[in-house]
């Protein structure tokens, strides 16, 4: 039975968003019959800003992706009803949803046969919470900015114009000479604009993991990006109070 707020396969596809990139988080299915581990996979994927749903059922989980709205799936290999190979089969045949396989297969042959079979990530048991977010956000990231528009993308009314395929980026027709952590921060507002991110969400956008010290670093960045985008930098960088920053400037249709 799906574990997350009680909600079945119908509720799951009524409620989840489409994967537009449009400020959704993402939508993470964890598979795995260690209740225990389930909850702890689940409450550090929350606290990251994740939807997630949980199930110790094979049998479910491939009934959870036929009914659709699941971005990734967090898969242990062992299941007691059936195969993961063939839950992790569903994720990808057709519908071609990323996978990051947990499980306490460690030997180099089982890592190689799960990436072969379609498997994004390879995880083994015991494992840090923190680096299995990491490594999904990274294969979540990798996902979207496949499906994203190559194209460049204007906000505000033209005056900010944004190239990620090019690494360009324009303010009122004036080239910004960004750093790469700049470019960085600016790519993760820009990408959703309007959708607020922590601090420890932007490091990890930019970076890949989190240090000692990152809010003042990210602090200092933002200020440095500012500075760059000149008087309305207030407004297009725009900080939430004990929150974070988002990008205040729409995007144009």
């Amino acid at each position: 039975m799906c574990r997350s707020h009680g909600e079945g396969r119908s509720a799951l596809a009524r409620r989840v968003p489409m994967r537009d990139g449009e400020g959704v988080p993402a939508t993470v299915l964890v598979v795995e019959d260690d209740r225990e581990l389930r909850e702890l996979v689940r409450r550090y994927l929350q606290r990251a800003g994740h939807l997630v749903h949980t199930t110790g059922s094979g049998a479910e989980a491939i009934g959870l992706l036929t009914a659709g709205g699941v971005d990734l799936v967090v898969l242990d290999l062992g299941l007691p009803d059936v195969d993961g190979r063939d839950v992790l089969a569903a994720a990808r045949d057709g519908r071609d949803v990323p996978v990051v396989v947990l499980t306490a297969r460690s030997a180099v042959d089982d890592r190689i046969e799960g990436l072969r079979r379609g498997a994004d990530d390879y995880v083994t048991k015991p494992f840090s919470p923190t680096e299995l977010v990491l490594r999904i956000e990274a294969v979540l990231h990798r996902a979207r900015s496949g499906q994203s528009d190559a194209g460049p993308a204007t906000f505000g009314g033209g005056r900010l114009w944004w190239d990620e395929v090019r690494h360009e980026a324009r303010l009122d027709g004036r080239p910004l000479m960004l750093t790469p952590t700049e470019w960085g921060l600016l790519t993760a507002l820009a990408a959703t604009p309007g959708r607020v991110y922590s601090r420890y969400e932007l490091i990890n956008q930019v970076r890949g993991y989190e240090f000692p010290g990152y809010e003042r670093t990210v602090d200092s960045h933002v200020k440095n990006l500012r500075r760059k985008l000149g008087p309305d930098a207030a407004e297009i960088v725009a900080t939430v109070l004990g929150v974070g920053y988002r990008l205040g400037w729409s995007r144009d249709r």
